[in-house]
């Protein structure tokens, strides 16, 4: 989040014909929920359009980036990094120990599609589990996020929005984000 050390999400793997919409999932929740910026595997690249044209429409920053070299990429963060595995240690019990770090480094956040190589849970500083139950990897990255900034990215302000989703009981509703402008200047 702006103001902060980065925090970027990796996307390791990508299943062509299976992970499609889950890997656009985890570049939307990471873009909502307060990640700046997530970098994908070579094989998840056909997700980065998607990605960066809700930002386009949505308002940033968030940055879209594709690595031929996971590993490499991987190998050579300089920050700290959290693995998200439903084998890790529950998020409650270091989230406040990740949160100090990130106070003074950036901090990668690595989400695996399919099966994480071993090196992945020794190169990471916390291998993290929102729960040790089968989840989806979408929900892990939410509810880490969440954990991570205390709530405060609900409230984000987004910049070069073209659209804008006004919160409503019922329906739904997306106006130009000239119109929400005036809307919120009137009110």
């Amino acid at each position: 989040m702006q103001g902060e050390p980065e925090v970027a999400v990796l996307r390791l793997g990508h299943r062509p014909g299976r992970d499609e919409r889950m890997t656009t999932h985890v570049g939307l929740t990471a873009r909502a929920l307060g990640a700046d910026r997530l970098v994908l595997a070579n094989a998840g690249a056909s997700r980065q359009d998607t990605v960066e044209d809700i930002t386009d429409r949505f308002g940033g920053p968030f940055e879209v980036e594709v690595t031929e070299q996971p590993n490499r990429f991987l190998k050579d963060w300089s920050g700290s990094i959290a693995h998200l595995t439903m084998y890790g240690l529950p998020v409650q019990e270091v989230e406040g120990e990740i949160r100090a770090a990130h106070r003074s480094e950036p901090l990668l956040l690595v989400v695996g599609a399919e099966k994480v190589g071993f090196e992945v849970y020794e190169r990471a500083d916390w291998n993290v589990g929102v729960t040790n139950q089968p989840h989806s990897e979408v929900a892990g990255l939410a509810v880490f996020l969440d954990r991570l900034f205390e709530g405060r990215e609900l409230d984000r302000e987004w910049e070069d929005a073209d659209r804008v989703v006004q919160p409503r009981p019922e329906g739904k509703r997306v106006v130009p984000a000239e119109e929400a402008a005036e809307t919120a200047d009137d009110g």
